[in-house]
């Protein structure tokens, strides 16, 4: 599953849309990202995520904090964004550093600004099938999904993985289109036999090669959220790729679809905001 080539096709509307949206308004849909410390990994995902913004004609207003920052200061240079009305969309970068409340920093973030859908507001939203932001890479996995024309109604998906922003979320998404959905994680018990029944398989627990090849149901659509270092998944490619009927890449699968989709809630956003839904 070419996750490459749909976000590049994604991120062509979104620029297009962002034209039309400066042609008619004189203003650029603008992106927010906010970012504690300097950390290598963090700095460097988020002048991507800046360029990215730039090549599809989206401003993006960056705001770089010390590592010391308490959760108050962070709260306050948050709400800030929020109030501002030039800007469209937040992007809190994590992790922060164990001294920040990041719940507390994320819910500072204004629901109809929190394009990467990490607010408790974006959490229901998404649980109810109500309109809101949904988690860029969950709305990624479902782009990839429809683009590929799976059915999921009446499936088995497993989803391995339970994080706020990415397994729980995938798990509602998928039940919302008629799947039937099983939970696991690390620590569940019999996690080979689960994962042998999936027909719909969304790897997200954060472990090189964790699921093996030989656990794949033959046919079975295999989505590897997991990002490990070494450009390795959560799921042993080489051997899933001899059972499964479709399998994301690491990488050039589900990572490119959660940039594309940030950049497209952002112009939805923005579309809001300027009155021109």
């Amino acid at each position: 599953m070419d996750g490459t080539a749909l976000a590049r096709r994604t991120l062509e509307a979104v620029s297009a849309s962002a034209a039309d949206i400066q042609r008619r308004t004189g203003t650029a849909p603008c992106l927010a990202t906010v970012l504690v410390g300097e950390d290598p990994a963090s700095v460097t995902y988020v002048r991507m995520k800046r360029a990215r913004c730039a090549k599809a004609g989206i401003e993006s207003r960056h705001v770089a904090l010390p590592a010391e920052v308490s959760t108050a200061g962070l709260v306050e240079a948050i709400t800030e964004l929020s109030e501002d009305p030039g800007v469209h969309g937040i992007l809190l970068q994590h992790p922060m550093g164990p001294h920040i409340d990041e719940r507390a920093a994320f819910e500072a973030i204004a629901p109809e600004k929190d394009v990467d859908g990490v607010t408790m507001h974006s959490f229901a939203a998404m649980g109810f099938g109500l309109p809101g932001f949904v988690s860029c890479t969950p709305g990624g996995i479902m782009r990839l999904l429809d683009a590929y024309e799976v059915d999921l109604a009446g499936k088995h998906a497993v989803v391995v993985g339970r994080s706020a922003i990415l397994g729980k979320p995938a798990g509602m998404l998928l039940l919302g289109r008629d799947a039937t959905v099983t939970y696991c994680h690390s620590r569940t018990v019999g996690l080979p036999g689960l994962v042998r029944e999936a027909d719909v398989l969304i790897a997200a627990v954060g472990r090189p090669r964790f699921i093996a090849g030989a656990d794949i149901k033959p046919g079975a659509v295999v989505i590897d959220a997991g990002y490990n270092p070494g450009n390795v998944g959560d799921v042993d490619f080489e051997s899933a790729r001899e059972r499964a009927g479709l399998i994301t890449p690491v990488p050039g699968g589900v990572g490119p679809m959660t940039i594309a989709v940030l950049l497209d809630q952002t112009v939805g956003a923005a579309t809001r905001r300027l009155g021109l839904d």
